[in-house]
């Protein structure tokens, strides 16, 4: 008789994930001292997930009725004042600013009105925060179902938010290239602050910014270096709201402009460094691959290769990149975040070499690393 094979042994997990996912053992946990307070620690992380969209749609509203600005221009303001003037009932604005009260952007005085907390001013005083929470309309939209955006059911909204991702090209409508460029600009500021922390640019004599949009990382690149030669490089439909915002910044002189689209071109040469500036993270592997060779292909020997976007933690994995950009570009339809350790691959690929990848300050805005084609 032909020998038993013995039935294949399931998975398990771990021994103290097992025990960890007992109930009784929970419950026993809740009563002993010594591991008391680790339970209740973790227990309130859990609800924190739980209830996450919520405190996510409680900012959202705080924000679009105009509850923390207000509040920033007329000072403390009781629920009812704040119901009649965002037409409100009373009783559910009540709510929101108990709510917002909860989640320390607001504070609730000893005489029942509201006023601003130090973290709802902060808030204010980040640039593009309020317009990118607002612009989470469409990306809640698309993690309502997120099963159905893992099975790449259906379009998205930020698909349709986003259609220079495509390679539209001429066919961008005008609108939507100006709510794309305004709201990459009032974002950039951050961005730019801490690539040049990150990446600095002394030596260089021309830096060219591949997918710049309206300019903002090239104006801070040019406030900062007063003699380098600047170019900003980007679609056609892009240009009109770059060369806006840079003949506001003073700017109109110093920086060439160039319309092409590197999907279908060709770079152009002269400059001796390129950066690629929140760029990588929109696009699938073979056109960031075509990318990074056409770099190449336009640097001169020595030439510096800059690339900056939010990065997945790959090995490590951390909250910004492997859970909120990891899902944005997934619902974006085209992109996918990326460890620095797998651009710097990419890079190297495409023949780069003397990969710097610094620590990056804040991890949530934008991580960086630098390359050098060899001479």
């Amino acid at each position: 008789m032909p020998e038993a094979v013995p039935a294949p042994r399931r998975p398990r997990a771990g021994m103290v994930a097992r025990l960890l996912a007992n109930p009784r053992f929970q419950s026993l946990a809740a009563r002993v001292p010594v591991i008391r307070s680790i339970a209740r620690r973790d227990g309130a992380v859990l609800f924190d997930l739980v209830q996450g969209f919520v405190q996510s749609q409680v900012l959202f509203a705080l924000v679009e009725l105009g509850v923390l600005r207000r509040l920033y221009h007329q000072g403390a303001q009781e629920a009812g004042a704040l119901a009649r003037t965002c037409d409100v009932p009373p009783d559910r604005m009540a709510y929101l600013v108990q709510a917002g009260a909860a989640l320390g952007l607001l504070r609730r005085r000893r005489d029942g009105r509201f006023v601003l907390a130090r973290r709802g001013a902060a808030l204010l005083g980040v640039p593009g925060l309020e317009a990118m929470i607002r612009h989470h309309r469409a990306f809640y939209a698309d993690m309502a179902d997120p099963v159905a955006l893992l099975r790449g059911e259906g379009e998205t909204e930020l698909a349709r938010f986003w259609p220079y991702v495509f390679g539209a090209g001429s066919g961008i409508a005008p609108e939507v290239a100006e709510r794309y460029s305004d709201l990459m600009a009032q974002s950039q500021g951050l961005v730019a602050e801490d690539v040049l922390r990150m990446v600095p640019l002394r030596g260089l004599r021309c830096l060219m910014d591949v997918g710049g949009g309206s300019g903002a990382f090239i104006a801070a690149v040019a406030r900062r270096y007063r003699g380098m030669g600047l170019r900003l490089y980007d679609l056609p439909e892009v240009r009109p709201e770059a060369a806006r915002r840079l003949g506001a910044a003073g700017l109109s002189g110093r920086v060439e402009m160039l319309a092409g689209s590197f999907r279908e071109e060709a770079l152009p040469g002269g400059a001796d460094a390129i950066s690629l500036i929140r760029v990588l993270y929109d696009h699938e592997d073979d056109t960031v691959r075509d990318l990074l060779a056409k770099c190449h292909a336009a640097l001169p020997p020595g030439g510096r290769l800059i690339v900056a976007e939010p990065m997945a933690g790959g090995a490590r994995p951390e909250r910004a990149g492997d859970v909120y950009f990891a899902f944005y570009t997934m619902a974006m339809g085209t992109g996918r975040v990326r460890s620095a350790a797998r651009i710097a691959q990419m890079c190297r690929e495409a023949g780069f070499a003397q990969v710097s990848i610094p620590r990056a300050p804040r991890p949530y805005i934008t991580g960086a690393l630098s390359c050098v084609k060899p001479g």
